[in-house]
């Protein structure tokens, strides 16, 4: 017997569409949410906004369920929806929006969902023409569960065949998609082919960012050349063996001499992040673990919008682990009120997003945080991971803008 989900609506088509003491913190909170007026002109857009991102795309089939199904039930959807997903495409096509030339590294098939997910990523602005497309074969996609009662996702992948070799990026298209990029990112995905553009983008003086979601094959690769680390919430303790998370960042740090900062996400707990400092004789000492419980104490909890609390410079300090020269981060989340949150998937491919957009701006952390919060929290209004993705001149953008 198996479980049955039967679609509301089915898709007829494919959518195109720390610190001295006294302590001393530095807050975020006086970036109060307001909408936009008149006198709140947007900041141009940065000079170079190209970026070049490698890694998964497929097509999503999303069915909402008032609550998840038991074993051999029978459900209805609530609704649904089609469009395109994955981590890098997802990521990308929030990055298009905000104002950034996004290019793609990926591979899908010939068929009718290989052509919606490539229409899709066009008509948002993502310059598809690095994507390689195969004859014949099937393009990945997923099926995605919507909770309505839990506000949770279920995601059942099925990869793409056949899979994206390293041959099939010629170095002519090599040197194409990195001419004039400000930026690489990678979701981990490809590992062969995104090692290929990790090594080229390090030879050529371009940053890199990595997606750390959760354990691959290539992964460890790929960090040891990146410059930025985006980690779910597992991974960091996951990958480190640290008792805690913030044991892990400093841990993360020690490990990965290249990396400039870490960002933890922790959905609606916000993120934390450790900045490695550019002072490396920095005398006071402090242990990683208490910080993060002092700037907890330190931030706007009355506060629905993002916010970000940072510590000063310091030694931070992990129970046998070492100790790296940085400031510790806070980060909120925006506190979506239950009748207007949706869906959650997504929400970190639009943080991530959000964060390239930041770094190609030259944002401090302090401003970086609760913007890509913000964004990742309109996101969550809408089912599925790319219609509710706000575009720049949004008005809910606009105090994280300016």
């Amino acid at each position: 017997m198996a479980t049955t989900i039967t679609f509301h609506a089915p898709p007829t088509s494919l959518i195109k569409p720390h610190f001295s003491s006294p302590c001393a913190f530095h807050s975020s909170s006086s970036l109060r949410f307001k909408m936009s007026s008149a006198a709140q002109a947007l900041p141009p857009l940065p000079d170079n906004r190209v970026v070049l991102g490698c890694g998964g795309l497929t097509m999503d089939y999303l069915a909402a369920v008032a609550s998840y199904p038991s074993p051999d039930d029978k459900t209805r959807s609530t609704s649904s929806k089609v469009q395109g997903g994955g981590n890098a495409g997802n990521a990308l096509t929030c990055a298009a929006r905000l104002g950034l030339k996004p290019r793609l590294i990926s591979k899908v098939a010939g068929d009718p969902q290989g052509k919606g997910i490539i229409e899709e990523l066009e008509a948002d602005g993502v310059d598809s023409s690095f994507i390689v497309v195969s004859e014949g074969g099937n393009s990945p996609f997923t099926y995605i569960i919507v909770d309505e009662q839990t506000k949770t996702r279920t995601c059942i992948h099925t990869p793409g065949y056949p899979p994206m070799t390293p041959g099939e990026l010629t170095e002519s298209n090599l040197s194409a998609a990195l001419d004039g990029a400000r930026l690489v990112y990678s979701d981990g995905r490809l590992h062969e082919t995104a090692l290929i553009v990790a090594h080229e983008a390090t030879r050529r003086g371009i940053p890199i960012l990595i997606d750390a979601e959760r354990k691959r094959e290539g992964l460890d690769d790929l960090l040891n050349l990146s410059n930025y680390a985006i980690c779910s919430a597992k991974f960091p303790q996951e990958w480190t063996g640290a008792p805690t998370v913030p044991s892990a960042l400093v841990s993360m740090l020690l490990k990965l001499p290249n990396i400039k900062f870490v960002v933890v996400t922790l959905g609606e707990d916000g993120c934390v992040m450790l900045e490695r400092s550019s002072e490396s004789g920095l005398s006071e000492e402090v242990d990683v673990d208490d910080l993060l419980e002092t700037l907890k104490l330190k931030r706007d909890s009355d506060a629905t919008f993002p916010t970000c609390v940072s510590s000063n410079e310091v030694k931070l300090r992990a129970k046998g682990i070492g100790s790296v020269c940085g400031r510790l981060l806070l980060g909120t989340a925006e506190k979506i009120p239950a009748s207007e949150l949706v869906d959650t998937t997504g929400a970190g491919d639009s943080f991530i997003g959000a964060i390239l957009y930041a770094l190609c701006a030259d944002m401090p952390p302090e401003k970086m945080l609760p913007f890509a919060a913000q964004v990742a929290g309109i996101g969550c209004r809408a089912m599925g991971a790319r219609t509710g993705l706000p575009q720049r001149t949004d008005p809910r953008l606009t105090s994280f803008l300016v």
